[in-house]
């Protein structure tokens, strides 16, 4: 499925800050915003306006409220004409800093929000960041199971019917956890991870073929579902295939690509008699391990190496 287009209105961040109004723009509340950065208007406000992203929230901190009470108000009013004849969507003061007139006078004639919080600049700048990065951060939705075994968010994938909710409700059944089932939501957090989801509609349902739907939460508890999880791992499943060749010593790395970030994935081939549970379990554990700085495979080769040489060097003395 293609990433989607996202915006958040400017009326839901002035909410979650709970920002001071001090002017509005017509209809100021549905402006979207759509930049997952901010601009400090520095350079802007002495006139240089190249590379300057109107659709980005301005920020005025201590630092520009210093050089702008260090103007005469002439040139003050002239700073504020220019900065604010750009369609930005708003600007905010910090620290509780009062507005300037001139400030006030040039909002009013370009139509432009003004609004503050009493927060310090780095951290309302950082937390704005964050905020944005969350409401507007690319966003697609896979097919597939997603589950949080022994801590690591597992995303299992394969064809319909191969047998993803079966695997699924046994590893629930064993005390792991289901975040989502059949549509899977991943978003690209400010870490450059991946966060999954579940669609509101159906969080909590799972479909089982010959059961029909049914809800985790009624059946196992809330203990059984998770509301969002990293994605540590993909597993694919497969139908087995005897003429193909398996990896068995897993030495090499495979990896998924979603929204431009890799995550580590592994193909299961499934046929019957597997206990598919238990080697999700194991590739899950594995993982872990993985990142810890542990590689079996790798660990055992160089024994193995080792060995060869030594008995190489044997044999030739």
């Amino acid at each position: 499925m293609e990433e989607q287009q996202k915006s958040v209105k400017l009326g839901e961040i002035i909410q979650e800050f709970g920002l001071e109004i001090l002017h509005t723009a017509p209809d100021y509340e549905n402006v979207p915003l759509r930049a997952l950065d901010i601009n400090r208007p520095g350079l802007p406000l002495t006139g240089f306006f190249e590379h300057f992203d109107t659709e980005r929230l301005l920020l005025i901190g201590l630092t520009e409220n210093t050089y702008l009470e260090g103007l005469p108000p002439d040139r003050r009013r002239d700073s504020f004409d220019r900065l604010l004849a750009y369609p930005v969507p708003a600007l905010i003061l910090t620290r509780g800093l009062n507005p300037f007139p001139e400030c006030m006078e040039m909002a009013e004639k370009h139509n432009r929000t003004v609004l503050r919080s009493t927060l310090q600049t780095s951290e309302f700048m950082s937390t704005l960041i964050s905020s944005l990065y969350n409401h507007l951060a690319p966003e697609i939705t896979r097919s597939g199971v997603m589950l949080e075994v022994h801590g690591e968010g597992v995303l299992i994938q394969g064809e319909s019917g191969v047998g993803k909710s079966e695997v699924a409700i046994e590893l629930l059944k064993r005390g792991h956890r289901l975040v989502a089932d059949d549509a899977v939501e991943i978003k690209e957090t400010s870490h450059h991870t991946l966060l999954a989801t579940a669609p509101a509609l159906i969080r909590g349902y799972m479909e089982l073929r010959g059961i029909g739907v049914i809800d985790i939460v009624r059946l196992l508890g809330m203990g059984a579902i998770k509301l969002n999880q990293e994605i540590d791992l993909v597993i694919n499943l497969e139908p087995w295939d005897d003429k193909a060749v398996y990896d068995r010593f897993g030495l090499e790395s495979h990896f998924t690509e979603i929204l431009g970030v890799k995550v580590p994935s592994t193909t299961i081939p499934v046929k019957p008699g597997r206990n598919l549970a238990s080697i999700v379990e194991v590739a899950a554990m594995n993982n872990r391990n993985r990142k810890m700085g542990h590689n079996a495979a790798q660990e055992l080769t160089e024994r193995m190496d080792k060995l060869f040489q030594e008995q190489m060097e044997g044999g030739a003395n």
